[in-house]
């Protein structure tokens, strides 16, 4: 039996605002509460970074500046300070930090059996240094240091950007279950998933409506014509999500809410959700249910496969959207189970090559896909067991989903990592 006040606990630590993509944000974040310890100028700074952090934040475009990549976050941070703003530190950046951050000594080094999410910088300033690490999360300390004496993360640790750590009570949630957590939410998760939504339907109009990107969402849309059924309003909500990717990740301004550390599966699991919400008439009530179902499954899915990995958060996130879609059209756990059948049996394999412009393209393409696996399970339609990596169920389907993202793909990420790193050169 779930514990509904965990679940609470876990969305509100979860669900929070980042500004810009999640990777160079918490590398930010990590410079800014060292230059927070150091409290002075940072002449020097060490990076020791993860290869997923590294590939993550090599091609993104970070927000009040023209850069991109670790090197560039984390000397804003350095030059910035700032870290109680969480993972939206480069809120803080002017021209003043820019200019900075330009004359920072700073040397990043890949850093070797450590979590997929990880980053550690050590400054030096006026005789002093100060050392931070984050690690599994995205606004996770794991250690912080002053002149070599460790202070303590508990008393220092960011409480209003945290997230929990304890997540294994997720592997146990049933689709029955999060049906009957999100059919009984209190009015603090509800506020909160509707502040979710409308921050990330802000994104996704301005990426309608303006030149970001590759501009996927606009372009899809502007060919769709009248939204006469399901499946278009579904499509509808492909759009939408993929311009809020098109404007996050070349370095739009505007705020995400997250999910999983991720602003691109915050909108993935939310917008979507929305979008064909509004088509159907539905209340809020039910609006909000699905909210719930898809940010819970989403959550699920990243407990499984890890937060930074080879397989890419935009499919496993549309698993959410699609569970949620199949609640707004009715169904419940048995089409739930099927639809993730169907997307398992469909898209699993494809690549995490890092945040960039071609997210949208792969928010895009997840999305099409649910609407397809969640048309064929309304129709009592499944892939079966004895199709590849589909499982008996849905929630076996997952767990084969996860082997293969921990067993599988772990030469894919450094082969992903050093074509990223030949092309670009290992500076960023």
């Amino acid at each position: 039996m779930y514990d509904s006040r965990e679940i609470d606990r876990l969305l509100k630590n979860e669900i929070t605002e980042a500004l810009g993509c999640t990777e160079p944000a918490c590398a930010a974040l990590a410079g800014a509460k060292v230059r927070d310890l150091l409290d002075r100028p940072v002449e020097k700074a060490v990076v020791y970074v993860s290869r997923d952090m590294m590939k993550n934040a090599m091609g993104v475009s970070i927000p009040n500046s023209r850069l991109s990549g670790i090197k560039a976050a984390v000397s804003l941070g350095l030059a910035t300070g700032g870290s109680r703003n969480g993972l939206s530190v480069l809120s803080l950046v002017g021209e003043e930090e820019r200019r900075a951050a330009e004359k920072l000594d700073l040397e990043v080094n890949l850093a070797e059996d450590v979590p997929a999410l990880y980053i550690a910088v050590r400054a030096f300033g006026g005789g002093s240094e100060a050392y931070a690490s984050i690690e599994n999360e995205h606004d996770r300390f794991s250690r912080l240091e002053k002149d070599g004496v460790e202070i303590s993360v508990g008393i220092s640790f960011i409480t209003e950007c945290a997230s929990s750590l304890d997540h294994d009570f997720l592997n146990d949630l049933t689709f029955s279950d999060i049906i009957g957590y999100a059919e009984r939410l209190d009015i603090e998760i509800r506020s909160l998933l509707l502040s979710a939504c409308r921050t990330n339907m802000e994104i996704s109009r301005a990426g309608l409506e303006e030149e970001w990107g590759l501009r996927v969402g606009a372009t899809m849309y502007a060919g769709m014509g009248k939204v006469a059924t399901v499946d278009d309003a579904m499509r509808k909500g492909a759009c939408y999500a993929a311009a809020g990717s098109d404007a996050r990740m070349s370095g739009s301004c505007r705020p995400v809410m997250i999910n999983s550390g991720s602003g691109n599966q915050g909108i993935t699991v939310t917008v979507p959700v929305a979008v064909l919400a509004d088509y159907l008439g539905t209340d809020e009530d039910r609006l909000v249910s699905a909210l719930a179902i898809s940010e819970l499954v989403g959550l699920v899915l990243t407990n499984r496969k890890a937060r930074l990995s080879a397989l890419c958060g935009a499919f496993t996130a549309s698993i959410g959207t699609a569970a949620a879609w199949v609640y707004l059209l009715g169904g419940g756990e048995q089409e739930m189970d099927a639809a993730t059948n169907n997307m398992v049996g469909n898209l699993t394999g494809i690549i995490c090559d890092g945040a960039k412009r071609t997210c949208a393209l792969k928010i895009y393409s997840s999305l099409v896909a649910a609407s397809v696996s969640v048309s064929l399970a309304m129709k009592g339609i499944s892939a079966r067991e004895e199709s590849g990596i589909v499982g008996a169920s849905g929630l076996e389907s997952i767990l084969h989903l996860s082997r293969l993202s921990h067993e599988g793909m772990e030469e894919t990420d450094r082969t992903i990592l050093n074509i990223m790193m030949e092309k670009g050169g290992g500076s960023r």
